[in-house]
């Protein structure tokens, strides 16, 4: 599987454990000229974004390990300008990560979720 079929995978994985899970999802992919959110989603009125890893080894670590400190100001910059173009958006937000590593297949073999990812020791 290549880089990109493994991450649009991981995504499509990803909001789907996340709408089994309550999280009403708005967007993906949504892009700007600093970068790109994953997913944004909305969960109990806190507007959420989620920034998916997937990996199909652990050869250089856990795909949550593949978050810098670089990435982890780049995601809150991704937010801010997303909630900056979006008058309707919640007061409420934070940042999660769904790590996910696949197995023989294609087929998940670990999900993560990790909530207020930037408040956790990435990296």
């Amino acid at each position: 599987m290549k880089r990109r079929e493994t991450g649009d995978k991981g995504e499509r994985i990803a909001a789907e454990y996340l709408s089994a899970h309550g999280y009403h999802i708005l967007e993906c992919n949504f892009r700007t000229r600093e970068g790109e959110i994953d997913i944004v989603a909305e969960s109990d009125g806190t507007l959420v974004f989620v920034e998916v890893r997937t990996k199909t080894s652990r050869n250089f670590g856990t795909p949550e390990e593949s978050i810098t400190v670089r990435k982890k100001a780049r995601l809150i910059a991704l937010a801010e300008a997303y909630i900056d173009g979006h008058d309707d958006a919640p007061a409420s937000w934070r940042i999660d990560v769904v790590a996910i590593e696949l197995g023989p297949g294609g087929k998940p073999a670990r999900l993560e979720h990790i909530e207020n990812a930037t408040d956790w020791g990435m990296a």
